[in-house]
């Protein structure tokens, strides 16, 4: 029996191997030092479309539920959640926003729904890829697509996108092109102002995507290191574990949404911005 125990002990992973395996990503082939675009996140994309479509079906329920009457509590809550985008995106928007605020809806419920795969614990994805047998098949799978920098910056490319669509719809490609050169110290500064454009664009993009993977990665890092206190076979490790692990997903709460309103937010400021001149 001791002998068993050991081996297992022996078996068992280190702190550093037990986060490694926790942040790889389930890919297309193996992840190497070397820059390869041709690697693609397949759990961070599968997760991704997973909350998309979750989202679009609450959405769909709450639409089909809708009543005159007395609201349900679910249909109140999105009926509270609707006017909350609605009235930012009148507050930012100045021009026809019956595109851009169902948009808004769409990032804040999609984001916010991606963030929350965070309350997961964190060894039950593995657990239950085990449990089915397909542990050989499925060796890694991160299930925030928000704590990887490909998700992130994927729908910062999305909203950098929707930035160059309205400046160019707004005020045309000719004014669009006169504002890159122009704004802001005149035409007589071109190639300065058309550089501080592009900065700014690339800022704006950059920042979006890597505000929200920031936060969301340190979250997930956070509860891993919080599980790790669990493997303690004392005291101290079973209530630290248990103690941590609920003040932390109590203000992880918070984190989540509150990251899913300020990407909300930023994106109807940058839209917005599109639809002015400098």
């Amino acid at each position: 029996m001791s002998s068993t125990v050991e081996g297992a002990a022996a078996h068992a992973p280190t702190a550093s191997e037990y986060i490694k395996h926790h942040l790889q990503h389930y890919s297309n082939h193996h992840q190497t030092s070397v820059v390869d675009f041709s690697v693609i996140n397949m759990d961070t994309l599968f997760w991704s479309i997973f909350c998309g479509v979750l989202g679009s079906l609450l959405m769909w329920m709450a639409a089909r539920r809708a009543t005159s009457g007395v609201p349900g509590r679910f249909q109140a809550a999105v009926e509270i959640l609707f006017e909350m985008v609605d009235n930012q995106a009148k507050a930012i928007v100045h021009g026809d926003r019956s595109f851009i605020a169902p948009l808004a809806l769409t990032v804040f419920v999609w984001v916010a729904l991606m963030n929350s795969m965070d309350f997961l614990p964190v060894d039950a994805p593995s657990a239950l890829i085990n449990l089915l047998g397909l542990g050989t098949v499925f060796p890694y799978q991160r299930v925030v697509p928000t704590a990887d920098l490909n998700g992130t910056m994927g729908i910062a490319l999305g909203v950098f996108a929707l930035m160059i669509y309205y400046s160019i719809k707004i005020k045309g490609f000719g004014g669009w092109m006169h504002e890159l050169f122009a704004a802001p110290f005149g035409i007589a500064m071109a190639p300065f102002n058309l550089l501080l454009n592009i900065i700014e664009y690339a800022a704006k993009t950059v920042s979006l995507g890597m505000r929200l993977f920031g936060n969301m990665f340190a979250g997930e890092l956070l509860f891993m290191l919080i599980a790790l206190l669990g493997a303690m076979a004392t005291t101290f490790g079973f209530f630290g574990h248990v103690i941590a692990g609920s003040i932390w997903a109590i203000f992880h709460i918070l984190i989540v949404f509150l990251q899913a309103f300020i990407f909300m937010m930023l994106t109807l400021v940058y839209l917005g911005q599109a639809h002015e001149g400098h």
